[in-house]
C-alpha cells in the first residue's frame, strides 16, 4: 500500500462550501472517505455529493472533545479498510475581547483546537504506526504563529495545536506517518464568514480569500509527497494578504 491509498477520515466537515467540505470531495476523487462532524444533515449533504460523482462516502457524527466518540470513529474507520489519511480540520472561531472572554469559553476553544486533536491523533497513531505509513494533517490558522487583539483564546487553543503537530511529526515521521501542518492564513471563502460576516469578502476585492478547493488541493499535495522531500509545515493565504 503506497501512502496516499487507502480510506481517508475527514474530521470537521461541516458546510458543503467549507473547508472540511472541499477536503472530502478531493480525497474523495483518490479512494474512499469517512466523513465526520457535529450535524449529521451537513454530513449526508456533502457525502451524498461525493457519491453522486462516482465516489465512496460514509459519515459519522462525533464529537471531537469525547473520547468514546472518538474511538468509535475509528472503530467505524477499521471497518471499511486500510487508512490513508486522517485530517483534522475541526475547530472554531469568534471574536471576543480579552476583558469579556470566561474561563469556559476559553477551555472550550482548546477542547476543540487543540484536546480534540490530541484525541483523534491517538487514536489514529495506533493504526498507522503498524502501516508505517500514512498521514496525519492538522489544520492551522493565522493564528496558531501569533496572537491578536481579540483571539487571545483562539491564538492559544491553535498555538498549542501547533506545537502537537511538531511534536508527533518528529516522533512518528521516523516510523514512516507524514505529520503536516496547514496555516491558513487569510479568510476563507466558505458559509461560516458569509452567515456571520456579511459583506466582508467583498471588502477583500476579487481573490481576496482562500478558495476551499484551492485549500483541499494543498492538503492533497501534501499527503502525496514522495518521502524523500515531507514538508511537515505550510502556509496559504491569497496573493494579496498582508502578512
Amino acid at each position: 500500500m503506497s501512502d496516499h491509498q487507502g480510506l481517508a477520515i475527514v474530521i470537521g466537515v461541516g458546510a458543503s462550501n467549507g473547508v472540511g467540505g472541499a477536503l472530502a470531495r478531493r480525497f474523495a476523487r483518490n479512494g474512499p472517505v469517512l466523513l465526520a462532524g457535529r450535524t449529521a444533515s451537513k454530513l449526508e449533504t456533502v457525502a451524498e455529493e461525493i457519491r453522486s460523482a462516482g465516489g465512496t462516502a460514509h459519515t459519522a457524527v462525533c464529537d471531537v472533545t469525547n473520547p468514546s466518540q472518538v474511538a468509535a470513529l475509528f472503530e467505524t474507520a477499521r471497518s471499511h479498510g486500510p487508512l490513508g489519511a486522517v485530517l483534522y480540520n475541526a475547530g472554531n472561531n469568534a471574536i471576543i475581547p480579552f476583558e469579556e472572554l470566561t474561563a469556559e469559553q476559553f477551555e472550550d476553544f482548546w477542547r476543540v483546537c487543540c484536546l480534540g486533536a490530541f484525541l483523534v491523533a491517538k487514536e489514529a497513531i495506533q493504526i498507522l504506526e503498524p502501516q508505517a505509513n500514512g498521514s496525519l494533517l492538522f489544520t492551522g490558522a493565522s493564528a496558531s504563529m501569533r496572537g491578536k487583539p481579540n483571539f487571545a483564546h483562539f491564538a492559544a487553543a491553535k498555538g498549542a495545536l501547533r506545537n502537537l503537530a511538531q511534536s508527533l511529526a518528529r516522533e512518528y515521521g521516523p516510523k514512516g506517518i507524514h505529520v503536516g501542518h496547514v496555516i491558513i492564513d487569510g479568510v476563507v471563502n466558505g458559509a461560516i464568514v458569509r452567515e456571520r460576516f456579511q459583506g466582508y469578502l467583498e471588502s477583500k476585492g476579487d481573490q481576496g480569500a482562500l478558495e476551499p478547493d484551492a485549500i483541499a488541493e494543498a492538503f492533497w499535495q501534501l499527503h502525496v509527497q514522495s518521502r524523500s522531500a515531507w514538508t511537515h509545515e505550510i502556509d496559504l493565504r491569497p496573493f494579496k494578504e498582508d502578512w
